[in-house]
């Protein structure tokens, strides 16, 4: 028979999973003190700004004055009260459904496509669906083609051919507003999505496809399913979030082609009502409020989209 007091000396599952953790952590000590640089930027401006907005968003502050604690009131507000908001909420999640998708995959199949071609070429061609999204404000010549006069391109071409009789006032007219940024918006999104792809497909392992060819792998659609996309799953990842990211936090577009605040608010978003109360009215509670609000969508959006990729190539 066991001694009592020799069974208590022996150490429980506890124990033994910090001795464990303790000697992974000496085992891995140089990694982590490279990599600890590192978190400790990420921490002080990428996570601690979050968790820190998502305290003010339960507080009343106006930058001037300590925070007061409201608990619920900006959330209550946002959803009750605040009918711009709904309006923004209402163009973002319209905004982000339809370019997020569609310019995702506008993004894959153009890399897919440019891909088949030589060096040369696909490098040409690379550089000119990229420019635009590093060339700052260039997206302002869309001001010139859907000027609201006859002088503007589109208004130009549709009277000449006798469309219309008066020019359109695109920029200005709720109808056409918010179709015009989304436009604009997937003109733009061919960025670092569209090169992660390109260089996902440039260092794809050839080999594979010629095992799939034996396999039975018969058309280009099946390959592009069974062994392409598979094999790009963290780009396709990368590509997602980036996409996804910019869907929903459209504002500089809108601001420069419909004005702040947009007639009827048509071209209204969530950045810019976060804008609004961030930085010119100052109620920093309340834009915080909208900006969880904003960070919540887009990490369900994230979620979702992670889930699906999961069943890419099955």
């Amino acid at each position: 028979m066991q001694d009592p007091s020799r069974l208590k000396r022996q150490p429980s599952e506890r124990q033994k999973r910090l001795a464990h953790l303790r000697g992974e952590i000496s085992v891995k000590r140089h990694g982590y003190v490279l990599l600890a640089p590192y978190f400790i930027l990420f921490f002080i401006f990428t996570a601690f700004p979050v968790l820190m907005a998502f305290g003010l968003s339960f507080t009343d502050f106006n930058v001037l004055e300590a925070p007061g604690w409201v608990g619920w009131e900006n959330y209550a507000n946002l959803f009750v009260k605040d009918e711009v908001f709904l309006i923004a909420l209402k163009n973002t999640l319209l905004f982000a459904a339809i370019t997020g998708p569609l310019s995702y995959i506008v993004c894959f199949f153009l890399a897919w496509l440019i891909n088949e071609l030589s060096p040369k070429i696909r490098s040409v061609i690379t550089l000119l669906f990229y420019a635009p999204s590093i060339s700052g404000n260039v997206y302002l010549i869309w001001q010139v083609a859907f000027s609201g006069d006859s002088f503007g391109y589109i208004n130009a071409f549709l009277m000449k051919w006798g469309f219309i009789l008066e020019p359109i006032q695109w920029l200005q007219d709720p109808k056409y507003m918010l179709a015009i940024i989304m436009l604009v918006q997937l003109w733009l999104s061919l960025g670092t999505a569209f090169l992660a792809f390109i260089a996902g497909l440039q260092g794809m392992d050839m080999t594979l496809i010629e095992a799939g060819a034996i396999d039975g792998i018969r058309n280009r659609w099946q390959e592009l399913w069974f062994i392409t996309l598979p094999s790009l799953r963290p780009m396709l990842m990368f590509g997602a979030v980036m996409q996804i990211t910019s869907s929903f936090a459209v504002a500089d577009v809108a601001t420069s082609l419909v004005g702040f605040p947009s007639p009827q608010y048509a071209g209204h978003t969530i950045v810019t009502h976060l804008n609004d109360f961030g930085t010119i009215r100052f109620e920093m509670g309340y834009a915080s409020a909208i900006a969880t609000v904003l960070f919540a969508i887009m990490l369900g959006s994230n979620l979702v989209v992670q889930k699906l990729l999961r069943k890419v190539g099955d």
